[in-house]
């Protein structure tokens, strides 16, 4: 969904500034820009000329219209972890992690480099390898926490462990032709 129409914020809510991955406070009554909803978070332009992402778990804060996609994106989710563990759910579930600043999944962006599990009495044990786009980008933590979260709500997962690599190094070669559509690199 894409939207440019200024949204007034019903309450305060915090928000991860982009690209830098500070937490910033959203006043209540603040306008905000919605830029992009990818997985129910929306990424919102400030009065100040700034992006933050809200989660969606504030959707609350913009309007029920982002209540509902925030409640339709929850639903897909919980749709696609039902059964037992199968490691193509853990790689559906990395397709719903997106950096905030690009509309592509981290996977179409290519910035997964490898999945394994291997079985533990008590469930599969995940690895996840990833880079970013770039070495100091801000959002890294929150990206790696993105797909932490996801990636534990798989059914059967015991544990992950998320590495952060940057050999390689990322290059937009990596990415799928489906995101080099979306970003109009083709």
């Amino acid at each position: 969904m894409e939207r440019r129409e200024p949204v007034l914020l019903k309450r305060g809510c915090d928000a991860t500034q982009i690209p830098s991955g500070f937490l910033v406070r959203l006043e209540p009554g603040s306008y905000v820009i919605p830029q992009q909803v990818l997985d129910g978070n929306v990424t919102v332009m400030t009065e100040r000329g700034g992006l933050a992402r809200i989660l969606a778990a504030d959707a609350d804060a913009l309007g029920p219209e982002y209540v509902e996609l925030a409640a339709k994106a929850e639903a897909a989710r919980a749709t696609r972890s039902e059964g037992p563990f199968d490691e193509q759910k853990v790689w559906n579930e990395l397709k719903t992690v997106y950096d905030p600043e690009i509309p592509a999944s981290i996977v179409d962006l290519g910035l997964v480099y490898h999945v394994a599990s291997e079985p533990s009495p008590d469930g599969a044990k995940v690895l996840v390898v990833m880079t970013l786009t770039a070495p100091g980008c801000g959002v890294g933590p929150v990206l790696v926490e993105d797909v932490r979260s996801k990636v534990e709500r798989v059914p059967g997962v015991a544990d992950v462990d998320v590495q952060l690599v940057f050999d390689p190094p990322w290059d937009q070669s990596r990415m799928t032709e489906a995101a080099r559509l979306t970003l109009g690199l083709m």
